[in-house]
């Protein structure tokens, strides 16, 4: 972990804001909070974190503005908090940036293994001199973070991004449940097949040219297969 992660903790329950302060300084990350949406983009635009946790009700600002404004000025790890029937409001903040969400109540140990996940992802180069891939209708710009599908941007948040990449460079094979959560979200998170159901969801919303699956064809319980042909 580098010196000092820096992360923005933005929940207006204080209980909440306490805990998760005291825990992740425990574990070696500075920590500041914010107890609402604007409060947090003001400390998020002068601090400067490396990561944000961000709960999705709150006042003045809430959770998916809040993913909305630190996208046009970063492209720093988002976390979202969500309480169970907020399943609309967690789909918005997933599309407007956020990489991954925490179900309230979560273990600190669930938190702190998305957080490491997430600024594993931030920290590898891998990928930065590595050549786009071209497959079928889709070309992938590892440098940029450009996909097009059929020469058309296709806008895609970090997640749905890793997830494409991991697929297109596996095309045609069956990659099953537990392949694809431990490529993109790491092996904590092989148990979580509902979790990956809502990224791919979301994917193919924004890829396929109809509601009947073309490109992202599921294996039923087994997992996915990705076929980019062109038409």
């Amino acid at each position: 972990m580098p010196d000092r992660c820096r992360i923005l903790v933005v929940d207006d329950e204080p209980q909440i804001t306490r805990v998760l302060k005291t825990s992740l300084s425990m574990h070696g990350y500075e920590i500041q909070v914010a107890n609402d949406g604007e409060a947090g983009l003001e400390v998020f635009e002068t601090w400067k974190p490396d990561l944000v946790i961000t709960d999705l009700s709150m006042p003045k600002m809430n959770g998916v503005e809040l993913c909305e404004n630190i996208r046009d000025r970063s492209r720093v790890p988002i976390i979202v908090l969500s309480v169970r029937g907020e399943d609309k409001h967690k789909i918005e903040a997933l599309d407007k940036g956020a990489d991954d969400y925490v179900t309230k109540p979560f273990s600190i140990n669930e938190l702190l293994a998305r957080i490491r996940v997430c600024l594993r992802r931030v920290n590898l180069n891998e990928d930065e001199s590595a050549e786009p891939i071209a497959a079928g209708d889709f070309h992938i710009d590892l440098q940029t973070r450009i996909v097009t599908v059929k020469k058309k941007e296709v806008h895609l948040t970090p997640k749905e991004f890793d997830l494409l990449v991991y697929m297109a460079r596996h095309p045609g094979k069956v990659l099953t449940h537990r392949a694809l959560l431990s490529a993109v979200w790491g092996g904590q998170n092989v148990q979580s097949a509902e979790y990956l159901w809502v990224f791919m969801n979301q994917l193919r919303k924004k890829i396929e040219p109809s509601d009947t699956p073309r490109y992202i064809l599921t294996e039923p319980r087994i997992g996915y297969r990705f076929r980019p042909e062109k038409s």
